[in-house]
């Protein structure tokens, strides 16, 4: 079962939904939220096909009982008021290329500590002008959901400006080594993890998306699947905005080049099919939404599998909030289409 199809079909029941597009994509096409993935699938049983429009087969879910969709969403939402929920740490890890401690916030299950097994881990990397903590703020439901899912989430620090890249113009910059060669050992280290890539994932929010999808993609050794949530993929989108990013690489006049080459948009260009298990979402109000539609478009083109997902928001908390558990259920059935692999 492919991984995309697995996340329509455990969350598409939960949401009231007119049709579906079921060609190249899943869609839904209401007001309120809309699914994009960029595979093929064939049609499930649980949908009727009502026309087909252009090569497009457009479908309708059939529809549930009012006893059936009540049992459903009553027995979701009291298995997770119930559910344990996971321990809250912060650590601090000394970072040898920029000369001090960086901090991280590290969300385990609750078993970890009534077990030896070891965990996958998810990396979550904030925004700009963010820090560690700001994960645990935006979607404390993080913590049920490690349990749920039995994986180990690092919140992990990237400045408020570096874009999770090593400045070729400022040595104080030097977070995608920090993230790749000095925190990653330190958790493996400290903690009981599955130190492998088909168990490591890294997906983030704004900045953070850039830093998901770039050090994903630069580090397939280390990570097996990436993602990016409302992402900022083309570092020269928007310059006159943050100006700060020409401290980690340079002006746009002398150092363009460089701009180009740290940009998502552009070291996607290296990447094969079935490399990296990738996932993109992106709200239809935020002001990145073109530069992910343009990214998206690309790795069609380049015949690149990937999970993208639009729907209604801006480039808000509330939109990462909810985003964050579609990413986390899509890497836990990575995960487990890899637990033979550990």
């Amino acid at each position: 079962m492919c991984v995309g199809y697995a996340i329509v079909k455990e969350l598409l029941p939960l949401f009231p939904t007119k049709y579906v597009d079921l060609s190249k994509s899943y869609r839904q096409l209401n007001a309120k939220r809309t699914i994009r993935t960029a595979i093929n699938y064939s049609i499930p049983n649980d949908y009727t096909c009502l026309r087909q429009k252009n090569g497009t087969k457009i479908c309708s879910l059939k529809p549930m009982s009012i006893l059936k969709t009540f049992f459903f969403i009553s027995l979701f939402t009291l298995s997770f008021l119930f559910s344990k929920a996971g321990t809250v740490d912060t650590i601090a890890t000394y970072s040898q290329s920029m000369h001090k401690e960086i901090k991280s916030v590290i969300i385990l299950p609750h078993s970890y500590a009534d077990t030896s097994k070891r965990f996958p881990v998810v990396y979550l990397l904030h925004g700009y002008s963010g820090n560690y903590s700001n994960w645990i703020s935006i979607a404390p439901q993080m913590q049920h959901i490690v349990d749920e899912y039995q994986m180990i989430i690092v919140c992990a620090d990237g400045g408020a400006r570096s874009w999770y890249l090593d400045s070729p113009v400022d040595t104080t910059f030097k977070y995608e080594t920090y993230i790749t060669k000095e925190l990653i050992p330190d958790i493996d280290t400290r903690y009981r993890t599955v130190e492998s890539r088909t168990h490591r994932a890294i997906s983030g929010l704004s900045m953070g998306g850039h830093g998901g999808l770039y050090l994903g993609t630069k580090h397939q050794n280390l990570f097996g699947a990436a993602g990016s949530m409302s992402g900022g993929l083309d570092l020269l989108q928007s310059t006159g905005t943050w100006k700060d990013k020409q401290r980690v690489l340079g002006d746009t006049l002398h150092h363009k080049q460089s701009w180009a080459s740290h940009s998502v948009i552009n070291v996607i260009d290296n990447l094969k099919n079935g490399d990296l298990q990738l996932i993109i979402d992106c709200g239809v109000d935020d002001y990145f939404m073109s530069i992910n539609r343009a990214v998206h478009q690309k790795l069609l083109n380049m015949k690149i599998a990937h999970d993208y997902i639009e729907r209604p928001g801006a480039h808000t908390g509330p939109y990462w909030a909810n985003s964050v558990n579609y990413q986390l259920l899509y890497f836990h059935l990575y995960f487990k289409q890899h637990a033979h692999k550990r």
